[in-house]
């Protein structure tokens, strides 16, 4: 049996506006497909189509935004995996790019899907098709009419390190009606920092930190046999990195290396963009994209392929962590702390106020404002501690999943077969 649970004015708007979604769902997606936005075959499963064979067993359904949350939720798959043998987890995002890289990552018992637009038949279709026995909300993707039908089927919710700064805040307050019936269908809401939570509270939830989930996912892995091929072609050169970047980080990362290399003549800076189809990356370089390894005199090399996070991390000794130095408002720092970089990051970090605290405060992070900032910061003569702090960072802050991963398996449904 469900609990009862209010639907008010706001929700019953969306579930009505809702039943429109599929008069005009495939030819947008159509479009979005054209433009290289949606996967050239798998599209279809975002109208709940041409889905994968659902997992025998307990099932808990995982949602995310896109590439950076459906990383982070590795750790905690690994964890409930470990305390629940018998669990399968189906992770579902919106984004190519989350699933190809995601896809070369899966943890053990995982399978990635599309998720269907928001409309009636296509939630019936994949609700019927996966039958869950818990359903994630991460970080901030919620759907309102697949809570409504999942609290309808009586299968158990829960919003895990949700991340919502003051901007986030101010968009959901535009629609504040609507979430406090979307929250008392949640077992459990937990944040990822103080400030998450009180937003949380003043739209209705009763929210508890439970902290990031990023520090607790496994190291990114990479290919040994380019890992090995780049290492050579750069030797003992000081390597460091700007990743994910943005204009505004390469350009300040770029004046900084002119300073580098007045005292460190090879220093080498790898240029990592978070969008690597952009038309104005830095240059000329050499491209990971053709093929080209930085080369004894080349200054800088740009790897414009996505899902090489781990590849660049592992070569580099330092990273200027993308968005920080614009209005991204920065990148997930914990990847680079895991693999060994010394860290640094502009003012600029609204998305992961909490995270940068952290890792300042432990030492595994250095602030910087400009090009003169950052090169001062990459002559220190202790960034290998630096580094290594980031790393015990990253390995204390992790614990926190621990604990979470305990309390959801608590949650999933039974399963009588």
């Amino acid at each position: 049996m469900t609990s009862k649970a209010r639907t008010g004015l706001a929700l019953r708007a969306y579930l009505a506006a809702s039943q429109l979604v599929p008069l005009f769902a495939e030819r947008v997606l159509a479009r979005r497909r054209k433009g290289g936005k949606e996967h050239a075959t798998r599209w279809v499963e975002k109208t709940a189509r041409g889905m994968a064979p659902r997992p025998a067993g307990r099932l808990v359904w995982i949602n995310a935004v896109g590439l950076g949350e459906v990383l982070s939720l590795r750790g905690l798959i690994t964890r409930m995996a470990a305390i629940a043998p018998d669990l399968r987890f189906l992770v579902t995002s919106t984004t190519a790019a989350s699933a190809k890289v995601f896809g070369a990552q899966l943890p053990p018992r995982t399978i990635h899907q599309f998720l269907p637009l928001d409309a009636p038949a296509y939630r019936r279709r994949f609700l019927d098709h996966f039958q869950p026995d818990l359903c994630l909300w991460a970080e901030q993707d919620l759907w309102p009419g697949f809570v409504h039908d999942l609290h309808r089927r009586g299968v158990p919710q829960a919003i895990v390190a949700a991340r919502m700064n003051d901007a986030a805040f101010a968009r959901h307050r535009k629609a504040a009606g609507l979430y406090p019936d979307l929250y008392t269908r949640m077992a459990l809401i937990t944040a990822q920092d103080a400030a998450t939570a009180a937003h949380l509270t003043a739209l209705g939830a009763k929210a508890q930190v439970s902290g990031s989930l990023k520090p607790a996912a496994p190291a990114l892995g990479c290919d040994a046999a380019e890992l090995q091929a780049l290492q050579e072609a750069i030797g003992t050169r000081f390597v460091w990195a700007v990743a994910p970047s943005h204009p505004a980080d390469e350009a300040a990362a770029l004046a900084a290396h002119e300073i580098l290399r007045v005292q460190v003549p090879d220093a080498l800076l790898i240029v990592a963009p978070r969008h690597p189809d952009r038309r104005d990356l830095p240059g000329p370089a050499p491209l990971k994209s053709q093929g080209a390894l930085p080369g004894a005199d080349d200054p800088l090399w740009i790897c414009d392929t996505f899902g090489d996070l781990g590849l660049v991390y592992r070569l580099a000794d330092s990273v200027l962590i993308g968005g920080t130095l614009d209005a991204t408002q920065g990148h997930n720092p914990w990847e680079a702390a895991q693999l060994g970089c010394a860290l640094l990051h502009g003012p600029e970090v609204a998305n992961f106020v909490a995270d940068f605290i952290v890792l300042d405060s432990a030492g595994g992070a250095i602030s910087v404002r400009d090009a003169e900032g950052i090169a001062a910061a990459l002559m220190r003569p202790d960034l290998a501690q630096v580094a290594g702090k980031a790393r015990q960072a990253a390995q204390s802050a992790s614990a926190a999943t621990d604990t979470l991963a305990r309390t959801l398996a608590t949650l999933v449904k039974p399963r009588h077969e």
